[in-house]
């Protein structure tokens, strides 16, 4: 029996070794939360600031609902004209603004491919909507 009591009073006095390595631990994944979530989300932000206070008239833009269109003037310092077709616009705030837009030219359509695409797709009579 006092074999038995000597073994976990022993068990007990390596057991209390843990106690630094759980005190150390908080610290650890304090800093570990710094680097994973924090930081990247503050090199975000201050990325999005930056863009939106760059953005001027002429630039394509495309918008936070992926709408892509032209900024064509200036309402305010927080709010442009953006023109999304041939002379539709529409108000948006600066921080309605993703990023910027850089088409690819090899997606554009001619004005020749359009008319056959045009040419291809199947007529659809308003009368048969329900």
């Amino acid at each position: 029996m006092t074999n038995l009591l000597a073994i976990i009073a022993s068990a007990d006095e390596e057991a209390s070794g843990g106690g630094l390595f759980s005190f150390a631990l908080l610290p650890l994944m304090l800093l570990a939360m710094y680097f994973i979530i924090i930081r990247p989300n503050s090199k975000k932000r201050k990325q999005q600031m930056s863009l939106q206070s760059s953005l001027s008239v002429g630039d394509e833009v495309m918008t936070t609902s992926g709408m892509i269109g032209t900024i064509t003037g200036e309402d305010g310092p927080e709010r442009f004209w953006l023109e999304i077709d041939d002379d539709v616009q529409v108000r948006i705030a600066r921080g309605g603004i993703q990023g910027k837009f850089e088409g690819d030219e090899s997606n554009e359509v001619s004005d020749g491919d359009a008319e056959e695409v045009a040419d291809e797709a199947p007529a659809i009579d308003p009368a048969d909507r329900d």
